[in-house]
């Protein structure tokens, strides 16, 4: 379970024809909760690329369990579940009500602004830790 959470609603343009959220935009909220999390650790993930580090994703798994609908209010969680030497692995839900509806995994790599990889700073570990 993840101990960080965001709320969003979901709005017309998230959703498809039938009013369910389209797949894709899953990713886009996975992603505003990993932000979140990571300005709630005092990384300001803007800051760091101007300062020359960044953050690729390299893997996403998503199991989709139930979809969620136009109107709904999401929590959407993020926790940490392993920092490598350059790699960042999260876990993340996404849920509605009591059900849930995502269950992910996220790994970001750790990269120069031309996405050569890079080690972790030992302060970033520490604030995602």
């Amino acid at each position: 379970m993840p101990d960080f959470f965001i709320e969003k609603k979901v709005y017309y343009h998230d959703t498809d024809s039938g009013g369910v959220v389209y797949y894709a935009n899953y990713l886009k909220f996975l992603e505003e909760a990993r932000t979140e999390f990571c300005l709630s650790r005092g990384m300001d993930l803007r800051k760091l690329f101007e300062e020359g580090m960044a953050f690729a994703v390299v893997h996403v798994e998503v199991d989709y369990k139930s979809p969620a609908k136009y109107g709904d209010t999401l929590k959407i969680g993020a926790r940490v579940d392993k920092i490598g030497n350059s790699s960042v692995h999260f876990y993340q839900e996404i849920i509605c009500g009591q059900k849930l509806l995502i269950k992910a995994r996220t790994v970001w790599a750790c990269v120069t602004r031309d996405f050569k990889a890079r080690s972790l700073p030992q302060e970033i570990k520490n604030s995602l830790a």
